[in-house]
C-alpha cells in the first residue's frame, strides 16, 4: 500500500494554481478523545483547510507551547496510542479525501519501529510525516522507508538555519518545507515574525519544494499576511485553543470548523 505523498503535492499545487496559499491545520490525535479528535480533523477540512497535520501526543513536546502541551496531556491521560493516531489519519482521510500528515517527535517512531510505522501510516492513507527533531544527517533509515511507502518527509527550518544548512535540509525533504517563523515554541502571537519572509526567500533559493510557514499564525489577518509570501500557512495553537475554550466537545468541533472558514478567507486575501 502506497501513501499519499502525490496527493499532498497535488493539493499544494492546486492551491498555487488558484493564486493562493494552502491552509494547513494542526490538531493532536486523541484530543479531547480519539473520536472527538477525528471529528475535529474532519471539521477543519470541511471548514476550509487543505491539509491537516495530526499530532502524535508526546510527554516532552520541546517545540510546542502551553496550549498544545495541555492538549497533549489530555490525550495522553486518555490513553492515546500510536494505533489511535493511525485510526485518526485513516478515518479523516477516508471521510474527506484530503492529505493527512502526522507530526511527531522521533522517539515514538524509533521505539515503534520505522518499518512498522511507515507501513501502517501508508496503509492508513497518510501523506507523510513532519519530524521536527530528527537531524537530516541521521534520517537515512527513515527516508528509505518513507520513500518506499510513498510518504513525504517534511523537515523544519528556522531563522537560525544558515544557507548551507538550508540546502542540506531541503535536498533531503519532500512534500513541503516547514519554515518555523521564529525561534521558540508554538503558540499564537500578536504579530507574525518579520524573520518569516526572509526565511522563505532563503529557503526557496535552495529548492522548488513548497515552503509553508508555521508558528504564530492565529487569525485571518495574519494568515493573509503570511499567504503573501508562503506556499502554505500552518495554524495549530489557535485551533487547539478554540477547542480548549469550548464548553463541550461538540462546540469545540464547530469552533474548529468556524476558524478554518475564517482562515481560509485569509489565505485567499478575503479579509
Amino acid at each position: 500500500m502506497s501513501g499519499n505523498v502525490r496527493l499532498l503535492s497535488d493539493t499544494l499545487a492546486a492551491a498555487k494554481e488558484e493564486g493562493r496559499s494552502a491552509l494547513i491545520a494542526y490538531l493532536p490525535a486523541g484530543f479531547p478523545t480519539v473520536d472527538g479528535g477525528i471529528e475535529a480533523v474532519k471539521a477543519a477540512i470541511e471548514g476550509g483547510a487543505d491539509v491537516v497535520e495530526v499530532g502524535l501526543p508526546h510527554s516532552d513536546p520541546v517545540l510546542d507551547g502551553p496550549v498544545i502541551q495541555t492538549a497533549d496531556d489530555i490525550a495522553l491521560r486518555g490513553g492515546v496510542r500510536i494505533a489511535d493516531v493511525m485510526r485518526t489519519v485513516r478515518e479523516a482521510h477516508a471521510a474527506t479525501g484530503a492529505p493527512i500528515l502526522v507530526m511527531t517527535y522521533w522517539n515514538p517512531i524509533d521505539r515503534y519501529g520505522v518499518e512498522r510505522f511507515t507501513a501502517e501510516l501508508a496503509e492508513a492513507g497518510g501523506a507523510g510525516c513532519i519530524l521536527p527533531d530528527l537531524p537530516v544527517q541521521e534520517s537515512a533509515l527513515w527516508r528509505e522507508h518513507a520513500e518506499k511507502h510513498g510518504l513525504a518527509t517534511v523537515f523544519v527550518v528556522a531563522p537560525s538555519s544558515k544557507d548551507e544548512r538550508l540546502a542540506e535540509i531541503t535536498a533531503a525533504g519532500s512534500g513541503f518545507v516547514y519554515a518555523a517563523s521564529l525561534m521558540g515554541v508554538t503558540g499564537t502571537r500578536e504579530s507574525v515574525s518579520s524573520q518569516a519572509e526572509d526565511l522563505v526567500r532563503r529557503t526557496r533559493a535552495t529548492t522548488d519544494t513548497p515552503v509553508c510557514v508555521g508558528l504564530g499564525v492565529s487569525n485571518p489577518a495574519q494568515a493573509a499576511e503570511v499567504a503573501r509570501f508562503a506556499d502554505g500557512v500552518i495554524v495549530g495553537s489557535a485551533f487547539v485553543k478554540r477547542m480548549l475554550d469550548a464548553p463541550d466537545a461538540a462546540a469545540g468541533v464547530e469552533a474548529v470548523r468556524a476558524l478554518a472558514g475564517e482562515l481560509a478567507k485569509g489565505v485567499r486575501g478575503q479579509v
